[in-house]
Formats: structure tokens, sequence, C-alpha cells
């Protein structure tokens, strides 16, 4: 498909228009940071518009001090400038077999950025949380009718909670995205960031956090972005959390045709969360034989690391399957099969690519 074609909005995959949802191609990957015009764009609902004066940020709840800020207000207050990946849940779920309900994502909804913005724990310390709170709530402006079947009645705007250690310890306020104000698209005037959680997390078009006593249990951490973990015979659903480790190969894509009796570069990137990429393997044979790959860069927390690696392709025409694997720091590597308890979220397993040699 050309990149003029109708499935394209401004070089990106359209995923999906109403609401809106673009996927970067993946062969765009070829640098550290992703350029804001590229980064891939997730929406559950229409994208509010905010004017800068009329926007609030109320911090609530099991709190001894609740307070509201304005816009200009946040810019005065101690900044922090932080890389991080982001990575939508469903990334990958294109590739799920049989097809699955949800945005069918291929291998492009992610991307690093550099984010700066206001330590959450700043807020949380004036606003003086009571003992015995245990989660943060983030809302954002953006909000409608669900169609689902279980849902409540009404408009429901999109939330999501964290635990209040990981809510101090580094979550951030962006209101800025490399360098720039943050787009609209992007969660102007306000979004968090939460450092190695998938971006259901970072609430975009912030507009309230609530210091809770209890855990949340609304739609979009229950029902929704959420999987079944097992214990024995018995099965419970648990909200979506710490993103899993992974590897993807950018170039050459699936369906590339590459030189016979040649040198090719193979290169892509790998994330985990908390730890770091220590080294990622490739196969050019369907994983019968595992080469290891070069790592491009320094390691960042909760980034993702560059690789590439030379291949030298047979001198025999036909089609060979290409595979990447990563493994991290706490000796995490990716599973070969998928874990079907995930349901339609978390896809790490091996993702084959096949490209033609001629």
């Amino acid at each position: 498909m050309a990149e003029n074609s109708p499935g394209f909005i401004d070089g990106k995959i359209v995923r999906g228009e109403d609401p809106l949802n673009l996927e970067m191609p993946f062969s765009k990957v070829d640098q550290f940071i992703t350029p804001t015009e590229w980064f891939y764009v997730r929406t559950h609902f229409p994208i509010p518009k905010i004017e800068k004066r009329g926007w609030r940020l109320r911090v609530e709840g099991e709190v001894e001090r609740p307070y509201e800020l304005r816009y200009d207000d946040l810019l005065k207050m101690k900044s922090r400038t932080m890389v991080t990946t982001l990575e939508c849940a469903g990334n990958n779920r294109n590739f799920l077999e049989p097809k699955v309900k949800g945005v069918q994502w291929g291998l492009g909804a992610v991307g690093t950025a550099e984010w700066s913005g206001v330590p959450l724990s700043i807020l949380l310390d004036r606003a003086e949380v009571k003992s015995g709170a245990c989660d943060v709530i983030l809302e954002g402006m953006d909000g409608g009718e669900l169609q689902e079947p279980k849902r409540p009645s009404g408009n429901v705007h999109f939330a999501r909670s964290i635990p209040l250690a990981k809510a101090r310890e580094d979550v951030l306020l962006a209101y800025q995205m490399n360098g720039a104000e943050l787009p609209r698209q992007h969660g102007f005037p306000l979004r968090a960031i939460v450092p190695g959680w998938y971006a259901m997390a970072s609430i975009k078009w912030l507009r309230r956090i609530m210091v809770t006593s209890k855990p949340f249990t609304g739609y979009f951490q229950t029902m929704d972005y959420a999987y079944w973990a097992k214990h024995g015979d018995l099965a419970e659903l648990v909200p979506l959390t710490a993103m899993q480790i992974k590897a993807e190969i950018a170039r050459p894509a699936a369906g590339d045709i590459v030189p016979a009796n040649s040198n090719v570069r193979v290169h892509g990137a790998a994330w985990t969360s908390d730890a770091e990429i220590t080294k990622v393997e490739l196969a050019t044979d369907g994983g019968s034989t595992w080469n290891e790959a070069k790592l491009i860069g320094e390691a960042k927390p909760n980034a993702w690391r560059l690789w590439e690696f030379d291949w030298e392709t047979p001198a025999k025409p036909g089609k060979q399957t290409l595979i990447a694997r990563a493994t991290d720091s706490q000796g995490r590597t990716q599973p070969v099969e998928r874990d079907s308890d995930r349901g339609t979220y978390m896809i790490n397993h091996l993702l084959p690519i096949e490209v033609e040699v001629r």
C-alpha cells in the first residue's frame, strides 16, 4: 500500500478514524528518539478540544489539602526531562490467530520520546497524602458512551490507577514532547508518563488526580486492559501494568526482497520494563540457529535499545524467515509461544518475518 493511499494519514497507517488510531510504520525506526510526527496515536474517544486558559488540574481524594492547578502554575514548578518508550498494550494484535477483537495493530504501536514536565510526587507532597492511601487514579478529559455489552450507563471518562509507590517513584506529568509543546493528539495540555508500563496508564488530556484508600475498579482497570492470572484452579482478572520484553525487526520488513549472496543490514529495537536489554539474537533460518546482534548506543531505563546484525544472505534464491528475540538484565527472554490467558494484550511471543532472497 502506498503511503499516499487512503490507508495512511501523514505517513502513518490508519487503524481507525473514529476514534483516531494511527500506527507508525515500524520500518521507519532507525533512530533512538521517535520524531513526534511518526509517533503512534491511540485514542478511545474523540480528542477533546482544550484551551490553556480554561484548563484546570484537580488533586483530591485521600489528601489533607486538595487543590487545583492552572497550566501556568505547572510551568513554574520544578521540572524533569526523561526518555521513555511507550507501547500500546495491544501492539502486534494483528499477528494473533485466530483474529481477535480490538485495534489491529501491526508492529508500530510503540515509540520512544523525550518527555518534560513535573514529577507527580511533587503534586502529591503538596497535597499531603493521608496514611492508608494506596492508589492514585488518573482521569483524562476524553470520554463518551461505551458500546460494549457490559458497560456502565452514560458517559465514561478514560481513567486508570497506579499504586502510590509507583506514582511517587517515577511518574511524570508531561507538558512537552521532544522539546516542544505537547501536541493535541498526544494529550495536550498534560499527560501522565508511567515508565515501564503499557501506555494505557499514561493518561492523556489529564484533568484529575484522585488519591484513594482502596484499589480502583473502574471500567478500564477491570473490564478492559486486564488479563487472566491463574493460581492453581483459580483465575482472576488482573490489571495490565508492566511492558513485556520484546524485540522487533524494522528492516527488512515482511515481504521485502533482498539480494542473494550479499551483506544485508537487519535492524530493529528491543525493550523491557525496569531492566536493561542485555542481548538481542537473530535467526535467519526460522529459529534453528541464533546469532547475537550488536546493541547500539547506551542502555537507558525504560527506553528501547536499537540493534543491528550484518546478514550474509544465501546464494540460492528463496524465502527466508527472520526472527528476533531479546534478553534483559533480569534474565527474561521472549517466549516462543503465546500465553492465551493474556487475551488480546501483552503480545510478546516470537514473531517471524518472511522475506524473499532473489
